[in-house]
């Protein structure tokens, strides 16, 4: 069916997009929220804020990336019994990249330019 009169094609032209955003606005909430979609405060993440608690924070990652660090050494241990070194070589190493650096200095000097190249 097709609209003739012009009165008629602007009331549609008005009428629809009111239509829609009434339905669309009333009752959001009720009408699609899904609820206990968002997790509650006590199952979200607690970021320390004071420097004793970021400290203690620190640590606890620390001792969880060693202990992570112990077992898969000792997982790839029981894998590859072939191995230059023992365990206690693998559980004893520590990176030797810092004090590399500390004696090198800087990886950005160049013929005594400072900064990226």
């Amino acid at each position: 069916m097709r609209l003739h009169s012009y009165s008629e094609q602007f009331g549609m032209y008005i009428l629809f997009p009111i239509g829609i955003m009434y339905y669309f606005g009333t009752n959001l909430d009720d009408r699609f929220a899904v609820h206990g979609f968002w997790p509650s405060e006590e199952q979200t993440h607690k970021i320390p804020t004071e420097k004793d608690e970021i400290a203690q924070e620190l640590e606890r990652l620390k001792q969880r990336r060693l202990a992570h660090r112990q077992k898969r050494l000792e997982t790839e241990a029981l894998l590859n019994p072939i191995n230059d070194r023992g365990l206690e070589d693998l559980r004893t190493a520590s990176p030797s990249i810092l004090d590399e650096i500390k004696n090198k200095g800087s990886a950005w000097s160049v013929a005594g330019r400072e900064g990226p190249l």
